[in-house]
């Protein structure tokens, strides 16, 4: 599973309402690719972009859907909001 846990800090839910952009921390070894795939395949949504950042040894992946599949639908769906 490259999907560890889902980020819901406060920053992260205002990315989540503001830019469709929901934040996940990710295995450090997989790529945004693999990150992509997984990300389409467990909640059937389509991912516009993906950018990533690596900090105090740990990975974060920012996940921007794209418009027809609304990030609050997944932050829902995994209990953030």
């Amino acid at each position: 599973m490259i999907l560890t846990k889902p980020l819901s800090t406060e920053k992260a839910v205002k990315l989540i309402e503001a830019e469709n952009t929901i934040v996940f921390l990710v295995d450090k070894k997989a790529s945004k690719l693999e990150i992509k795939n997984e990300i389409e395949i467990v909640f059937k949504v389509k991912v516009d972009k993906i950018n990533v950042l690596i900090r105090d040894n740990k990975k974060y992946a920012y996940i921007k859907l794209k418009k027809e599949n609304p990030a609050i639908d997944i932050a829902t769906k995994l209990g953030m909001i």
